[in-house]
């Protein structure tokens, strides 16, 4: 009898065990879904919408806001609000936190006529930061690639909503050496058939995964596999996106803006970053007054993977250090003007 009651456990365990099996490799995006889904539950996120004029606008959501700024995290081209959960494990669950769905991506309206032109993505934004509420006082922004493009062309445009700014390996710079992929994507502005940065199937995604990230070897190829049939079916956006960021007007966007960025600014960057090269984190510190600049050994462009932890303790540290001094700014002012006795 007590063999029989044992034999039932390790049954169901074996059970469990084949199924898991059969799902990891004839169905990987299943099990990213759950993966995904089991990370939002763990990191406490809450899922949201916010609606601007029929356009919806997808995003996660976590804590409230408070006397310390909030901040506001803008992903990259091909990814989602997803792309920040390892770094979002390591940061502090007191800090409201706001993890948004770019133009087009994830759950975020996708409209066929919309331009990902920089400036529209830029004025997205602002409509999903005036709806929400978010600027009623100034908010830590951090954007990652094209994230991080969009970041900073914001905080240019609108100074008084961004207390500090965190720029990860943005691209829209005139980078001073650019990377075989830089140069080729240049080159495929001019063909929209074949664009290596979107992912026709899963061995060019799997190939894309390589080049990203420096740690490319601790993801297994069915999980590589599982994002990339994923994206797949939004391929037609992906490359109407890459055709708007890239043009003529958006490419070097960044560039062009970084003069008018008075938020204290920290620009971190992977050495080993093969998509958008380092030396760009030169052209920022030179551009933007009093720039802090940390490059991130064994790292490549998708920092929060590669390097999450690292990544999030100098953004913690920044928004920690600028936090203080937005309260004692606050507290000056409040006591000149006799708020306070």
């Amino acid at each position: 009898m007590d063999s029989m009651l044992l034999n039932i456990p390790l049954t169901f365990i074996g059970i469990l065990l084949i199924t898991f099996l059969i799902i990891y490799f004839l169905w990987p995006e299943a099990l990213i879904r759950f993966g995904l889904w089991y990370f939002q539950q763990i990191n406490g996120l809450q899922l949201r919408y916010a609606e601007h004029n029929g356009y919806r606008f997808c995003y996660y959501s976590r804590g409230k806001p408070g006397l310390q700024p909030s901040i506001l995290m803008l992903h990259g081209f091909l990814f989602n609000k997803y792309s920040w959960f390892f770094m979002l494990y390591f940061l502090p669950k007191d800090i409201h936190v706001i993890c948004v769905d770019m133009p087009g991506h994830g759950g975020t309206t996708c409209l066929p006529g919309d331009s990902y032109a920089t400036y529209d993505q830029v004025n997205r934004i602002h409509q999903f930061v005036e709806c929400t509420g978010m600027n009623r006082q100034p908010f830590h922004l951090v954007g990652i690639s094209m994230g991080g493009m969009v970041a900073g062309v914001y905080a240019a445009h609108y100074p008084s909503e961004v207390c500090c700014l965190s720029l990860c390996c943005p691209i829209g710079l005139r980078y001073p050496k650019d990377t075989d992929i830089m140069k080729r994507v240049k080159e495929e502005r001019k063909n929209r058939d074949n664009i290596s940065l979107v992912p026709s199937n899963t061995q060019e995604g799997t190939e894309m995964f390589n080049v990203c990230s420096y740690h490319t070897h601790m993801i297994p190829k069915q999980i590589k596999k599982g994002i990339v049939v994923d994206l797949l079916p939004d391929n037609n956006f992906f490359r109407k996106c890459f055709l708007d960021i890239f043009n003529d007007e958006s490419l070097y966007s960044l560039q062009e803006n970084m003069s008018k960025i008075r938020a204290p600014t920290q620009v971190i960057w992977g050495k080993d970053d093969k998509i958008v090269d380092v030396s760009g984190a030169d052209v920022l510190a030179k551009g933007i007054p009093h720039t802090q600049v940390h490059l991130l050994e064994k790292c490549g462009h998708f920092q929060p993977t590669d390097s999450p932890r690292e990544c999030t303790q100098f953004l913690l540290d920044f928004h920690t250090f600028h936090t203080n001094n937005e309260k004692l700014a606050k507290i000056k002012n409040e006591k000149k003007l006799g708020y306070l006795m």
